[in-house]
């Protein structure tokens, strides 16, 4: 057996874009229903099923399976080209709304948008109508555009959807790297931008490849394994590069904030152990809670606490700190968040004392301003971790304090 042939009963180049396909549409489809106002979200989806619907009905077997079920030799053919064109054209229109803006209503976004439906609608409609006129009898499951490049209608027809689909990808290529060039772009929307321009440029490869088999046989050469056998690994390619340039951007953007939330709420672990120890309670643990609930629900819980704390916040033991942490060589943004851990440590000792002492005078109920606190609670637990620093720092403290008349 010849090891090439292996796969071909499986049309692996038709099915593998289809299920990356599905999977990108499985991937956004919660956001999609989530968010079923956003039409640039919808806009996505269609794309999506349409690129999906182009693969499943291109493939051999299902070419085959149309055929029979409508009774009509070929009638795939206007079929796919016209799922095809449709994509083509939606591709224009949603680089176009998502470039400027979903909510663009300028006369030149109205004015573009009215030519590329009317345009492409006006192709698919010629499609059908050609394949009506044209004699296609003989069904061909695979080289269809090869096999009838020279018969009448049905040449026009193969023409058209080639060149439909070749304007549509030169076009789009043009507005996506016009794009990629613009400054202060999101490096998930620039990966994404970057993965759609190559993947269209690929699509100028396919078409290139078809083309130069059909105009092969016009001059009465055989290239038909252009067609057959390279244009649809190219395709799946094609589609693959697609599907994760609109995907990353949404993708990368969501997964980036739930890493950056994850990890926010594992930095305030050590704060949050911290407060526990003051106020003896502790976040309630809902499984079903969103990261972004159990982040909010932990900050809160710490500010609260150190809002109980405040009235024992000795504030020049902090400004002595924090000079202290100066002096040992620490910068502004580590300086700050030591001192406040020294604060915040010497207040705990504070209100066991208080607690433990009876003769103790009450404390004042409005304690020193602890907004700067508040804000930093990430650099304080984080600073938290360094022991060996809040102790040199503490000690130094002490020292300045012993010194001081």
């Amino acid at each position: 057996m010849d090891p090439s042939r292996l796969f071909d009963g499986l049309y692996i180049s038709f099915w593998i874009p289809a299920a990356v396909l599905t999977a990108a549409l499985a991937i956004k489809l919660p956001s999609i229903i989530k968010l079923w106002k956003d039409p640039l979200l919808r806009a996505v989806g269609g794309l999506l099923v349409l690129a999906c619907g182009v693969f499943v009905f291109a493939a051999p077997p299902t070419i085959a399976w149309t055929n029979r079920v409508t009774g009509v030799p070929n009638i795939s053919a206007p079929l796919v080209y016209s799922l095809i064109t449709a994509f083509c054209g939606s591709c224009l229109l949603l680089i176009t709304a998502w470039r400027n803006g979903i909510s663009d209503r300028s006369e030149t976004t109205r004015r573009t948008t009215r030519w590329v439906v009317s345009v492409y609608s006006g192709v698919i409609v010629a499609l059908w109508a050609l394949f009506a006129l044209a004699d296609a009898d003989v069904e061909r499951v695979r080289d269809l555009d090869t096999y009838y490049a020279t018969t009448a209608f049905m040449r026009e027809e193969i023409v058209l959807y080639l060149l439909a689909h070749t304007v549509a990808c030169l076009i789009t290529y043009r507005l996506i790297w016009n794009w990629i060039r613009t400054d202060g772009l999101d490096v998930w929307l620039r990966g994404g931008l970057k993965c759609l321009s190559v993947g269209y440029a690929m699509n100028l490869i396919y078409d290139s490849l078809k083309i130069t088999a059909v105009f092969a046989r016009w001059t009465g050469h055989d290239l038909d394994w252009l067609s057959t056998d390279v244009s649809p690994p190219v395709a799946c390619v094609c589609a693959i590069l697609i599907a994760v340039g609109f995907i990353l951007p949404h993708a990368g953007q969501y997964l980036h904030r739930r890493v950056r939330t994850r990890l926010s709420h594992w930095r305030l672990r050590p704060l949050y152990r911290l407060t526990r120890s003051i106020t003896g309670g502790r976040v309630p643990f809902k499984l079903r809670a969103t990261p972004e609930l159990r982040l909010t629900r932990r900050e809160t819980f710490i500010r609260d606490a150190l809002l109980h704390l405040a009235r024992y916040v000795d504030e020049d033991l902090d400004r002595r700190a924090y000079e202290a942490a100066v002096a040992l060589g620490r910068g502004a943004d580590r300086a700050r968040p030591l001192a406040h851990v020294v604060a915040i440590q010497d207040a705990i000792e504070t209100k066991r004392r208080s607690r433990a002492d009876d003769s103790t005078a009450p404390l004042p109920s409005a304690g020193p301003d602890i907004e700067d606190l508040l804000e930093g609670i990430e650099a304080v637990s984080r600073a938290l971790r360094h022991t060996d620093d809040i102790r040199a720092v503490r000690a130094a403290a002490a020292a300045e304090s012993v010194r001081a008349p």
